[in-house]
């Protein structure tokens, strides 16, 4: 579609990401066209800030938030979202299964000025354990209402578990693994069809499922279940079925207009990342990757932010799209406040470090700018260009006098007043 041919409220989003991205607006148009770039926003609300994700964009970062059984709630939730808005994240996912999930939910929609993502099957299978009593007693209409209803509320993408299906499963029960199923929503549902000796709903009724995403212009990221939650297990046969499974998805999803991200794994050692970006683009006809990490080690709980910001910059540099970050609390504990900041700061550093590598020029300006300033030795500068500027201030101040030019570390021997020194006197 020609941009002349886009109605206002289309034209409107697609000039703004334009503006932020390092693409022509006509070049975004033909991307979108073809599935390799989506734009989540749901069409019952105008987003301040909408996003693009995919081929040749900015590499993009989604932030979980989410309450818990054990968890404090609302209060707690509305100051992740505050602090992933702050901080820079590019999208926001309320995977609550906790309490009040409605109310919470509909907060986050209030409150948000970044596009808001779900996992639809989190609450069908907790109404059904609520009012049911099991989840085995949740039923293929439980699922579609579910999904229409957050649809309404207007939640602009959708994790969606549909590469779980009985062949898949067959493969999967087959397959030896250190750690079997990880995916929570891969969880749900095999436990869903393994009581009731049915298929999938989510993969049964895809083409309803698409109907209403064609209906509120919605993103449906394709889940993984079988992804793996340990680098032993990465890239096997049952991960590498449910993908080619996802790309058949894909092509069906396209053919009634429909958006698609991929979800990728998981946990997988440094020598396997590039391989599954590759199969990724080539089995899914280069829709949008999304991976969780993916981290590359095992070993380090209470680290994983780092584990899996390595794994980010990897998976980013090497084609992945879209991030999802991982906090220090991954494996042991819902995340805090502050552990979302380290997690969304770890990924954002991962994000930029990739766009990099592969020269997109507003990454490559923002680190000339603030080399230049750090070789003026101009500190406020230096923190105000800085992805933390609240940690660098105070790091700089912590034991520096302000009226130094210089830090503590090398103090009067720094290099680069030395040098700038010198160099002076030999121009003369």
């Amino acid at each position: 579609m020609p941009a002349k041919g886009l109605n206002h409220e289309k034209k409107v989003i697609l000039e703004k990401i334009s503006s932020s991205e390092e693409v022509s607006l006509e070049t975004l148009v033909e991307k979108t066209k073809k599935g390799t770039v989506v734009i989540p926003a749901n069409r019952l609300k105008r987003l301040p800030s909408p996003c693009a994700i995919g081929e040749g964009l900015r590499t993009k970062v989604n932030v979980n938030i989410g309450s818990s059984q054990d968890s404090n709630g609302l209060k707690d939730e509305l100051k992740k979202l505050e602090i992933s808005i702050r901080y820079g994240a590019d999208t926001v996912m309320d995977l609550s299964t906790g309490k009040n999930l409605k109310e919470i939910r509909k907060a986050i929609l209030e409150n948000s000025t970044i596009p808001v993502g779900t996992v639809p099957i989190y609450e069908a299978a907790i109404k059904a354990t609520k009012e049911k009593k099991n989840i085995s007693c949740m039923n293929a209409t439980d699922v579609l209402n579910t999904i229409e209803q957050q649809a309404k509320e207007g939640v602009d993408f959708f994790t969606i578990h549909c590469g779980l299906n009985r062949k898949t499963l067959e493969t999967f029960s087959k397959q030896e693994r250190v750690l079997d199923i990880v995916s929570r929503g891969g969880a749900i549902l095999l436990e869903w069809m393994a009581y009731t000796n049915k298929e999938n709903p989510l993969y049964e009724y895809f083409d309803e499922i698409l109907d209403i995403a064609k209906e509120f212009n919605i993103v449906l990221s394709l889940g993984d279940c079988f992804r793996p939650g340990s680098v032993i297990d990465a890239t096997d046969r049952a991960q590498m079925e449910e993908l080619i499974l996802l790309g058949e998805l894909n092509q069906r999803a396209r053919s009634k207009g429909v958006q698609i991200i991929i979800e990728g794994p998981g946990h997988l050692p440094l020598n396997h990342i590039e391989a599954n970006i590759m199969l990724e683009k080539k089995l899914c006809n280069g829709a949008p990757f999304y991976v969780l990490g993916p981290l590359v080690t095992d070993i380090a709980p209470g680290y994983d932010h780092i584990t899996g910001a390595i794994g980010a910059a990897y998976a980013a540099y090497y084609g992945a799209d879209f991030l999802c970050y991982v906090t220090p609390a991954e494996h042991l504990r819902l995340p805090t406040v502050e552990d979302v900041k380290e997690g969304l700061i770890a990924f954002k550093i991962a994000a930029h470090a990739a766009d990099l590598a592969k020269g997109k020029k507003n990454a490559l300006e923002k680190d000339r700018e603030i080399s230049s300033a750090r070789k003026r030795r101009d500190w406020e500068k230096q923190i105000k260009l800085s992805i933390d500027p609240e940690k660098a201030r105070l790091y700089r101040y912590s034991n520096n006098p302000a009226s130094k030019d210089v830090c503590s570390m090398c103090s009067e021997f720094c290099s680069i007043k030395l040098v700038d020194k010198h160099l002076k006197l030999l121009k003369k």
